[in-house]
């Protein structure tokens, strides 16, 4: 079985989001799958995905403070016309990344304890996302 959906999330302000939920109670047909991947493949240059803590927020603030350090917006970037924010954005982007193969079993995913999917938004105002979801298995 392949299956294919396009899952669009709303804004959010800048930082990590915790989207776990989002994603499975959008995806129509992960019930379907026994044994299957999911892949997901967020369709934006100044955002990510990764897989991280679940539970406790701080970490996620931390995550953001450490690349706010990490790349900061006061720098001599040449890519500058679209605001101060994205050429960081596109940086935090690929240091990240924007695609996710999970494993998926019993119409599940199989994520360890601790582990969801985060959102990265490093836009100031980023609007909304799109995440090509693509299931495939038994």
């Amino acid at each position: 079985m392949w299956y294919q959906q396009t899952i669009t999330l709303d804004p959010k302000s800048r930082g990590f989001h915790l989207i776990t939920d989002e994603i499975v109670q959008e995806l129509r047909r992960l019930g379907d799958v026994q044994v299957g991947l999911l892949h997901l493949l967020l369709q934006h240059t100044s955002a990510s995905l990764t897989l991280n803590e679940n539970c406790d927020p701080t970490v996620r603030s931390d995550m953001e403070n450490h690349f706010l350090r990490q790349v900061p917006e006061k720098a001599n970037y040449e890519h500058d016309y679209e605001g101060a924010d994205d050429m960081p954005a596109h940086i935090k982007s690929s240091s990240l990344g924007v695609s996710l193969t999970l494993p998926v079993s019993r119409g599940k995913l199989l994520l360890g304890t601790w582990q969801g999917i985060w959102l990265g938004e490093h836009r100031n105002h980023g609007g909304s996302r799109r995440i090509i979801a693509t299931l495939q298995g038994e």
